[in-house]
């Protein structure tokens, strides 16, 4: 790293892998007991950020838009799943340094650290019994925001050794839900028209000739006239229903959206630290 890291700067820096992609956020900064150095970082990672993976420094540089580690993506989302409980076991450090495929650190008899080939070199790995103490001894250096640089500073502090009659601080967090909405497609709806058949009756009046026959007597009727016979057509009139159709619009119909507001309630789950004192005869206080 080009220059030391101080871990009340990294807290809440976003993470950013080779590729420009945005890891997370700095949750916790966990230190290396031999040099007092920051040497894991936990990423806030998930949907309300309630998961946090280790990611190495080795390597890795600050910048403006945040802590570039050369750890990718899929590398951190696949790393094992160890609670950020304040300090790491060898065999949680051994199985982050077996993932990442890191050289896994030792620390030699003068205080200086070197990667596993130099410790096997020496007869000091401790798979063969040697005294190698490897990195098994991180520590959290910070798990508050970068709005409590002070509390940051003090756990660094404590870390270097300070004196047993100064001040021992250390800050409780909690995690809390932040529910948002988006906007999502739920259905379609479609608006047709489609032909169907009635029957209709309807009542016309119509008009129709008819034959009377009208007698008129004639009073002054001359002799001469002849007896046959004769025939006159009349031609008779009558109307007929006739039926045309024709189209004219009736109604409109128009589709439209409108927006109504309901509430829903979301729950889920959040861890909180607590507090707790133990003293020399086993008794608890909260």
């Amino acid at each position: 790293m080009a220059k030391t890291m101080q871990p009340q700067e990294l807290i809440d820096s976003a993470v950013v892998d080779p590729a420009g992609n945005k890891l997370g956020k700095v949750g916790n900064v966990y230190l290396a007991d031999a040099t007092h150095q920051p040497e894991w970082i936990t990423v806030k990672t998930g949907l309300f950020g309630t998961k946090e993976s280790f990611v190495p420094l080795s390597g890795a540089h600050t910048d403006k838009d945040g802590v570039h580690v050369r750890v990718d993506k899929d590398a951190v989302s696949d790393a094992p799943r160890i609670d950020a409980d304040g300090h790491l076991s060898p065999e949680e450090s051994a199985q982050l340094y077996q993932h990442y495929g890191l050289p896994m650190p030792r620390t030699s008899p003068d205080g200086r650290m070197g990667d596993r080939t130099g410790d096997r070199t020496q007869g000091r790995d401790p798979a063969m019994g040697g005294t190698g103490k490897g990195m098994a001894g991180q520590r959290k250096a910070g798990m508050a925001d970068a709005g409590q640089g002070m509390a940051g500073r003090d756990k660094a502090a404590a870390g270097r050794g300070k004196s047993e009659k100064d001040d021992r601080t250390m800050t409780r967090s909690e995690e809390r839900l932040n529910v948002g909405t988006e906007q999502v497609e739920t259905g379609h709806v479609r608006l047709r028209k489609y032909v169907v058949t009635e029957e209709q009756q309807v009542t016309v009046p119509v008009r129709h000739e008819e034959v009377r026959i009208e007698r008129e007597p004639i009073k002054d009727g001359r002799a001469g006239g002849e007896i046959g016979e004769a025939e006159q057509d009349v031609v008779l009139h009558a109307e007929k229903p006739v039926v045309r159709k024709e189209t004219v619009p009736v109604e409109r119909v128009r589709l439209r959206t409108e927006t109504v507001t309901d509430e829903q309630t979301v729950s889920g789950k959040v861890r909180k630290e607590q507090f707790e004192v133990t003293d020399d005869e086993g008794k608890h206080r909260k």
